[in-house]
């Protein structure tokens, strides 16, 4: 109580409020590279779990229908209707192939999703070819004739010594978690990050 019956209202000075905002903007300052990181990364990660996704719905409906499908990369929104490979598409499509010797038989379109569509900056490089085969076990097989435009399958040649695996390799400017998304002969789908080993971390890649 001050003389007179007045008294003393609390609250910040104007050299206290100061000092607050100066500690919030230095804090501001040191999370915004932090989540500027986590955001690519997450982009790289999203489009590395689509493709993902779509190589195991392929390997799955070759096994499932016992026969040979293809997976491939496109830009057309509608890929069960317009039938067209593109090896830096933002979409992914996976369709039956028609049997060989068969005139009158269409492709059957499975299904699509997206790619680097959502996820703008993000770059896949597929270091193979313009499409996955895959046989009526669930194998990778070479196909010239998949009924898709421009989508080719060659069995992967990989470098001496290296397991043939057909691969894609996604990435972002400023990402420091690239990732790959690798289809082994037999089929199977890894996903892994080239900067690990596999052998030290589940994770990286062979």
């Amino acid at each position: 109580m001050l003389k007179g019956g007045l008294q003393r209202i609390a609250g910040f000075t104007l050299l206290e409020l100061v000092v607050t905002m100066s500690i919030f903007a230095i804090l501001v300052a040191l999370g915004v590279p932090s989540m500027r990181l986590w955001i690519v990364n997450t982009r790289v990660r999203s489009v590395a779990d689509s493709l993902q996704n779509g190589l195991r719905m392929a390997q799955a409906e070759s096994l499932r229908r016992s026969r040979q499908t293809v997976f491939y990369l496109t830009n057309s929104t509608t890929p069960q209707v317009t039938l067209t490979a593109n090896v830096n598409g933002t979409y992914w499509a996976v369709n039956t192939i028609p049997l060989i010797g068969s005139v009158a038989e269409a492709t059957d379109f499975i299904g699509s999703g997206e790619v680097s569509a959502i996820n703008s900056g993000v770059t896949v490089g597929n270091a193979t070819d313009t499409a996955v085969c895959f046989n009526s076990v669930g194998r990778l097989t070479a196909n010239a004739a998949t009924g898709i435009a421009g989508a080719v399958c060659n069995l992967p040649n990989p470098p001496v010594g290296s397991p043939p695996v057909s691969m894609f390799s996604i990435t972002a400017p400023g990402a420091d978690h690239p990732l790959n998304v690798r289809v082994a002969l037999g089929g199977q789908v890894h996903l892994c990050d080239p900067n690990k080993s596999l052998s030290t971390e589940p994770d990286g890649c062979p």
